[in-house]
């Protein structure tokens, strides 16, 4: 590719002048900024954005790459910066990599600058173009769904941590030249408004302020005892979990959501639903309550929320339940719920030490729902 303009929807992308230094060391000096991009100098001053612009985004066209700023059609304000790395042109690929300043988030500008380079890139001989944003980006992930990617795996390791502490995975998105353009199709939506509620609960998507209930919830013996491997999990990991809950539900793997008592907003709970099985459009749920909220009939509701979100929303033919064994109250949960007892798996479960335990599986089809032929 040559240091050309080019424009798109709303957008320009063109490249870098010494006029556009102050924005830069502003949007760049930015905590967001320098949370996902730790290669980036900190504190990021304008005698940094100078050096980027004069020999940075030079030597990246120099070795093939492309290093644009994007701006503003109508006003030429710089909006962020796009561009091409470790491009290989023997496989005819490259990484496509992006940041946008604080003051033009929201508006569409990653996704209009990713898809604008990406059609560019794929006239001017590129095949395949691949994304790589961390685990816990979920606007990023976005991004990369609405320009096309998918998501392909895991690089383990990937991306050194600011300061050399510890490096962490990154998800690889790609977009080939032949895939169909528009977004990438979701197996897992967003949940309708941000919730769904029947009047006395209301599940909404898991996020890193639920973490501390969620460590309280999952720490508690009788929890713990229900949990696969039966151990209780760090808070780290607590924490961990909670800040890539919308990776794996953008991720197409598992929608985490917290159950919250709808007329006060409290917390009772989380429940998941996990796609264990696209093809067959099946997938698997599991709840857990606190200890005020239990006894209530949060547990069925819940189940009763869940499973319409899956049936009508995800497309599901078939949602299944695993308990414990002799978990009475659960099976009653499920049951209420609709759910039919479909039979036993023999040590279905890790337990404690080396032992498995018992799993009694539940079963409803879309059409256990479905009103009776005549009816309306």
């Amino acid at each position: 590719m040559t240091p050309e303009t080019i424009e798109g929807p709303g957008i320009r992308l063109r490249p870098f002048h010494l006029t556009d230094a102050p924005a830069t060391a502003t949007a760049c000096a930015d905590p967001l900024t320098q949370r996902f991009l730790p290669a980036l100098p900190s504190p990021y001053t304008e005698a940094d954005a100078r050096l980027w612009i004069t020999e940075g985004a030079p030597g990246v066209w120099a070795t093939g790459g492309a290093a644009y700023a994007i701006t503003d059609r109508a006003t030429d304000q710089l909006l962020g910066s796009v561009g091409l790395h470790d491009v290989i042109p023997g496989r005819q690929e490259a990484a496509i990599g992006y940041w946008v300043a604080p003051w033009a988030r929201g508006r569409g500008v990653a996704t209009a600058a990713t898809r604008t380079l990406a059609e560019r890139a794929f006239t001017t001989g590129t095949i395949r173009l691949e994304l790589l944003t961390t685990a816990e980006n979920a606007a990023s992930q976005r991004v990369a769904l609405a320009a096309g990617f998918r998501h392909e795996g895991v690089r383990r390791s990937a991306s050194p941590r600011r300061g050399g502490q510890g490096r962490d995975d990154l998800l690889a998105w790609a977009r080939l030249a032949n895939d169909p353009p528009g977004p990438t199709p979701r197996l897992l939506p967003d949940l309708p408004d941000g919730r769904v509620t029947d009047g006395v609960v209301e599940l909404r998507a898991l996020g890193p302020q639920h973490a501390a209930q969620m460590h309280d919830l999952n720490t508690r013996p009788e929890v713990v005892a229900s949990r696969v491997p039966p151990e209780p999990p760090t808070r780290a990991d607590t924490e961990r979990h909670c800040r890539e809950a919308r990776s794996r539900w953008l991720c197409d793997k598992a929608a985490n959501m917290v159950i919250l008592d709808a007329t006060s907003g409290a917390t009772a709970g989380t429940c998941t639903l996990v796609l264990d099985h696209p093809p067959f459009r099946q997938a698997m749920i599991g709840y857990s309550l606190l200890p005020d909220w239990r006894g209530r009939g949060f547990a069925t509701r819940t189940i009763r929320l869940l499973t319409a979100w899956g049936f009508n929303e995800v497309r599901l033919e078939r949602i299944w339940a695993g308990t414990h064994s002799g978990n009475v109250a659960s099976e009653r949960v499920l049951e209420r719920a609709g759910f039919r007892r479909e039979g036993r798996t023999r040590g279905g479960l890790p337990s404690v030490g080396n032992a498995r335990a018992d799993c009694t599986l539940y079963g409803l089809l879309s059409s256990d729902l479905a009103p009776p032929p005549g009816t309306c």
